[in-house]
């Protein structure tokens, strides 16, 4: 089934997270370095990887990842955050590959299974997805990211209440990625024809918005959902 899937609705494992060595590096400048740096070591790689995936640099994020793997070729976090990276460059055939090798040496690793069920809804695989995510979710319970966009797909195959059910779950899990959460459950609501929750859960993800300014793009399509629920005939 072909579906108008749109990858930026969907939420990728953010970077830095549990596959990536130096998660406490997240905010570490390299010229803040006061110690000699091997530029071929794995840990300036991976600083250098999560600085150039800040910057939106994703080919050369690509070729130090490239290195990485020729230095250790047995990571699965590595190949994992390759396919990563290929999912948010649009090179979906890439990142399948990456992420299928990833889970081959560790199929263990439940964010590899939320990062290549993305990938399968943008080819419109969306059985493939669904089921990607509950292997994800089967490890990790708490993956939160994995909650969400099996709900997003669910609703792209017109399964609302079990859409609503993830992201009634997701939220019960804890407080992270509310401005996702709602805004994603409230898109659902309005599809299912619940107006009232619809904007309630829209206004709520506005108002987390609004502190973020990073995801104004996001904002922007949440406000247009709601516009076209309260003006439907100005939206036409």
């Amino acid at each position: 089934m072909k579906s108008n899937f749109n990858q930026k609705n969907y939420i990728t494992s953010q970077q830095p997270e549990q596959q990536w060595s130096l998660s406490s590096s997240r905010d570490l400048e390299l010229g803040s370095l006061s110690i000699p740096v091997d530029r071929t070591s794995e840990q300036y790689l991976r600083i250098c990887v999560q600085e150039k995936v800040s910057q939106g640099d994703y080919a050369l994020a690509i070729s130090l990842l490239n290195q990485l793997i020729a230095l250790c070729p047995d990571n699965a976090a590595n190949y994992n955050n390759r396919g990563l990276i290929y999912f948010r460059n649009n090179q979906i055939i890439e990142a399948l590959c990456d992420l299928s090798l990833a889970l081959e040496i560790d199929p263990y690793l439940d964010s590899a299974y939320n990062n290549r069920a993305n990938c399968y809804a943008a080819q419109g695989e969306l059985a493939e997805a669904i089921a990607d995510y509950d292997l994800a979710l089967d490890l990790n319970p708490a993956n939160l990211r994995a909650w969400i966009n099996q709900g997003i797909t669910f609703r792209e195959l017109g399964l609302y209440d079990l859409a609503i059910e993830n992201f009634d779950i997701a939220l019960i899990i804890g407080d992270a990625l509310e401005e996702r959460v709602y805004p994603e459950r409230g898109r659902t609501y309005h599809l299912r024809g619940d107006w009232n929750c619809a904007v309630g859960d829209y206004q709520k993800g506005l108002a987390i918005l609004a502190t973020k300014p990073e995801l104004a793009r996001y904002r922007s399509k949440v406000e247009s959902w709601l516009e076209r629920l309260l003006y439907p005939l100005q939206s036409i």
